[in-house]
C-alpha cells in the first residue's frame, strides 16, 4: 500500500496504535514479569499478555462511552512499556539506584520510551523522538501527570522530559487525566484483579473456598484497606469480600480439570463484565452526553465495584506476591538489578549497546550517565537480564 493510501485509509491514532503495537518495547514485555516470573510456568500471564488484556478491556469500555477506540487501544499497549525486568520488584530496586537523580518510576519510564528511547523517529538535528505520538496519544498514555514530589510514591515525569511532557499537557486541566486515560486505568485494574486472580488459583496459590473463611476474609480486608483502598471503609470491603463469596458462577472448586478451566474462565470473564458495566452505567448516567472525550468527562467507579477489585488484588498480594519463599526471591532480583547496573558503569559505557552508546558518550555529568545505564537496565527482559548478569558480574 502506497503512502498516500495509508495516509487516507486510516486516522492519526491508528498510525500511534500502530507504532506502539510495531515497537522493540512492547515485544520485549513477552519476558517480562507480570506477577509470577516469566517463562517459569506455561500458564500466568507475562507483562505482554497483562497489555494486551488491558487494551483490550480498555477499547470497549471506550468505546462504549463514544472515546476513540484506537486512542483508548493506545493507552493500555503503552502504559507498562516503561517497566524493568522483574516487575514492581525491579522497579524498587531500580528507584533505590536512582535515590539521588529523580528516582525511577515505570510510568515515567513508559514517557521515555514513547519520546526518547524507541528507535523510529528522528528531528532535523538527528535526535530520537521516540515514536512521535499524538500529545494526545502521550497524555492517555499517562497515569501520574505529574512529576516526582514528597508525599508520593507515583509520577509520570523525570525532570529531564519536562519539556516534552508540557507540551503534551499543554490544555490540560492541573493534575487531571483525560477520561481515555482514566479509562485505561480502570482497566488496568480490572485486568490485574481478575486475571492475577485467575493465574493464582491455576497456580495452586490460592483456593477459592477460601472466600468462605471468616479469617481468610478478614486478611482480606485489612490487606485491601492498608494498600489498595484506604478511602473505603473495612466493612465496605467486607461487604465486597461476601458478595464475591456469593457469587452464583464462583467455581466451588478446581482440580486443575478442563471442565473447572471453562468454569474459571467463566468467572473471570462475568467479573471483568461486572467491573466494566459498572463503571459505563455510573459513567453515563453522570455524564449523558455522547461522546465523551478527552476532558469533557470523567469515569466514574462505584464505590461497590472499587471494594470489589481491591479484595481481588488483596487475594494475589497475600497468596502470591508475600507467599511462602517470595521475598528471599525478591532480594535476590534486586541485588541482581543492582550488581547489573554498577556493572554497566564499570564499563564506562563499554557494555550498553549500540543504540544507547551515542547518548552515554554526551553525557556529562555523573547523574546523566547513571540515567542512561538505567534506560538500558530497564529496557532488559527477565531472561535478558539474568545473561547480561552472568555475562558481567561473574
Amino acid at each position: 500500500m502506497s503512502e498516500e493510501l495509508k495516509s487516507a485509509s486510516r486516522t492519526a491514532f491508528a498510525r500511534d496504535r500502530a507504532r506502539v503495537l510495531h515497537s522493540a518495547g512492547l515485544r520485549r514485555l513477552a519476558a517480562k514479569t507480570q506477577v509470577l516470573v516469566a517463562g517459569e510456568l506455561d500458564f500466568p500471564r507475562t507483562r505482554l499478555t497483562h497489555t494486551l488484556e488491558v487494551a483490550q478491556i480498555g477499547r470497549e469500555l471506550g468505546t462504549a462511552l463514544g472515546c476513540d477506540p484506537d486512542l483508548v487501544d493506545v493507552a493500555g499497549l503503552a502504559h507498562d512499556l516503561g517497566h524493568p525486568p522483574f516487575g514492581h520488584n525491579g522497579e524498587e530496586a531500580l528507584d533505590g539506584i536512582c535515590a539521588d537523580i529523580g528516582g525511577f518510576e515505570g510510568n515515567a519510564q513508559t514517557l521515555r520510551v514513547l519520546t526518547r528511547l524507541e528507535a523510529k523517529v528522528v528531528d532535523s538535528a538527528g535526535r530520537s523522538v521516540g515514536l512521535n505520538l499524538t500529545r494526545a496519544a502521550l497524555d492517555a498514555s499517562c497515569k501520574y501527570p505529574w512529576p516526582r514530589h514528597s508525599g508520593t510514591r507515583k509520577f509520570g515525569v523525570y525532570e529531564d522530559d519536562l519539556p516534552v511532557f508540557e507540551w503534551l499537557r499543554r490544555g490540560s486541566i492541573g493534575t487531571r487525566t483525560c477520561i481515555e486515560s482514566q479509562v485505561m486505568d480502570w482497566a488496568d485494574d480490572v485486568a490485574y484483579s481478575v486475571h492475577d486472580l485467575e493465574d493464582a488459583v491455576v497456580g495452586g496459590h490460592f483456593d477459592l473456598r477460601s472466600f468462605h473463611a471468616p479469617t481468610e476474609v478478614e486478611s482480606l480486608v485489612v490487606l485491601a484497606h492498608t494498600t489498595y483502598a484506604p478511602d473505603l471503609h473495612p466493612d465496605r470491603l467486607r461487604e465486597a469480600a461476601l458478595r464475591i463469596a456469593a457469587l452464583p458462577w464462583l467455581p466451588a472448586s478446581f482440580s486443575g480439570s478442563h471442565s473447572d478451566l471453562v468454569a474459571l474462565k467463566d468467572l473471570t470473564s462475568r467479573l471483568i463484565g461486572r467491573f466494566c458495566s459498572a463503571a459505563e452505567m455510573a459513567t453515563l448516567a453522570e455524564f449523558p452526553q455522547s461522546p465523551l472525550t478527552r476532558y469533557a468527562a470523567n469515569l466514574i467507579v462505584p464505590d461497590d465495584a472499587r471494594s470489589e477489585v481491591a479484595i481481588l488484588k488483596a487475594v494475589t498480594a497475600r497468596h502470591v506476591m508475600f507467599r511462602d519463599g517470595a521475598g528471599a526471591q525478591y532480594a535476590e532480583q534486586r541485588a541482581l538489578l543492582t550488581d547489573l547496573v554498577s556493572a554497566v558503569q564499570r564499563s564506562h559505557g563499554t557494555a550498553l549497546e549500540p543504540w544507547l552508546r551515542p547518548t552515554y558518550e554526551v553525557a556529562i555529568t555523573d547523574a546523566q550517565k547513571l540515567r542512561v545505564t538505567v534506560d538500558q537496565v530497564a529496557s532488559l527482559t527477565d531472561v535478558s537480564a539474568v545473561v547480561w548478569h552472568v555475562r558481567l558480574c561473574s
